[in-house]
């Protein structure tokens, strides 16, 4: 990525992708989510794969976030104001894991080798 690209993404350095992100905190506060959770493991095949690593623990709370999160949607409710405070929106789970899986996926794809897992349909 370019320096100016960094810089208009960069929430210290642009006002409105800091808004952006306090925004976004703020969502996820509400519900009580992680911004990790959002990624869906259907949509791609190297997310799948970098929760099948996580330990079970990582794993275990990452479905209950979601769950109480749809929960608290379904009942149109958010979470109270005390427990919204302790969330961690930003702290990240997933990052690390995925962008190991994702090396090894281009690393498999340059030396030829075949995928270590293919999408197939149910």
């Amino acid at each position: 990525m370019n320096s100016f690209l960094q810089s208009f993404l960069d929430p210290k350095k642009n006002f409105l992708a800091r808004m952006h992100m306090q925004s976004v905190s703020t969502r996820l506060r509400r519900y009580g989510l992680r911004y990790d959770d959002t990624y869906d493991q259907y949509y791609h095949m190297d997310i799948k794969e970098a929760l099948n690593r996580l330990p079970r623990e990582v794993v275990d709370a990452r479905n209950q976030r979601l769950k109480r999160a749809m929960d608290l949607s379904m009942k149109h409710e958010y979470l109270p104001e005390d427990l919204q405070a302790l969330q961690t929106p930003f702290r990240s789970y997933l990052q690390e894991m995925l962008a190991l899986v994702q090396r090894e996926r281009k690393e498999r794809e340059a030396l030829g080798a075949l995928p270590l897992y293919q999408r197939t349909l149910p």
